[in-house]
């Protein structure tokens, strides 16, 4: 008997992890776009919901750092996790320029798999014991400025409730751009284009409306210049969001959910961001 019942747990784990295609029928790029959720345990779920767009410059997605690793360490402090797989332009397609004569994986593709996310997560509340007034956004880097993105550029009734922007990409303009993710979520030719740089810099789209947001980045950060995050908390305090910006001396790029990238000081991240969701979720009574 007892063996019988760890099988049937292992097995309703398997289930509850078990991926979601947002896009079963749709053409073939949509159809790699996945949601895998990380449900909290019934007996300490908060309620709360996070769906987790891993980071890589919109051209591949760190699925591990950024992503499971990520999801399960939310999943660990009751809340409900949902790592979102999202069109990239792929490493392939960033190092041959295929999208010279094709549109590809670009803006506004990873807006609409977040939207589609957004939607599986609301609808689905109830299934997982997901208050839908306490569901929002984490990302990292690329992930980050997906994160506002998800937001701003939203055209669905489906709205994230927080935004958890972590050592984001923010701006697309000189001289403080990340040129990989402008070029892959831009294409070959918009990279170029000030139009699209400027449509596509999160500081400067900030609605009056814009949900609390946790914001964090280290000054350290050889990737993403950390003048990013300093344009963010600028531009949403300038509308007035309630906002906690957190900068770090001494982390990097790239820690994600880790527990042992990054240094001590950013590792601090996690206990920060669970005492902010607390408090945001007290508000929300």
């Amino acid at each position: 008997m007892r063996k019988i019942l760890i099988i049937l747990c292992v097995f309703v784990s398997a289930l509850s992890n078990a991926t979601v295609a947002l896009y079963p029928n749709g053409k073939y790029a949509q159809k790699k776009v996945t949601l895998t959720p990380y449900p909290a345990e019934k007996a300490t779920n908060t309620g709360i919901a996070v769906i987790v767009c891993p980071g890589g410059s919109y051209c591949w997605l760190d699925m591990r750092t950024e992503g499971e690793e990520t999801a399960q360490w939310l999943q660990s402090q009751g809340i409900n996790a949902f790592v979102l797989r999202y069109r990239v332009a792929e490493i392939s397609a960033y190092c041959v320029g295929y999208r010279v004569i094709g549109l590809g994986s670009k803006y506004p593709n990873m807006v609409r798999d977040a939207e589609a996310a957004l939607a599986y997560v609301y609808t689905h509340a109830s299934d997982y014991g997901v208050d839908s007034t306490l569901i929002g956004v984490m990302g990292f880097s690329a992930g980050g400025h997906l994160t506002m993105a998800s937001y701003i550029y939203n055209q669905s009734p489906y709205k994230p409730a927080f935004l958890c922007p972590i050592y984001p990409v923010v701006t697309m303009k000189r001289p403080n751009e990340h040129h990989r993710s402008r070029r892959g979520a831009l294409g070959i030719w918009g990279q170029w284009s000030r139009k699209m740089q400027d449509s596509l810099s999160i500081e400067k789209h900030i609605p009056h409306d814009c949900p609390p947001v946790f914001l964090v980045n280290c000054e350290d950060d050889p990737v993403v210049k950390y003048q990013n995050s300093i344009m963010l908390d600028s531009a949403l305090t300038k509308q007035c969001i309630p906002h906690t910006y957190i900068r770090y001396k001494t982390g990097g790029h790239g820690f994600g959910g880790s527990d042992t990238k990054g240094t001590s000081e950013s590792q601090q991240w996690k206990k920060e961001f669970i005492q902010w969701i607390s408090n945001f979720k007290q508000e929300r009574k």
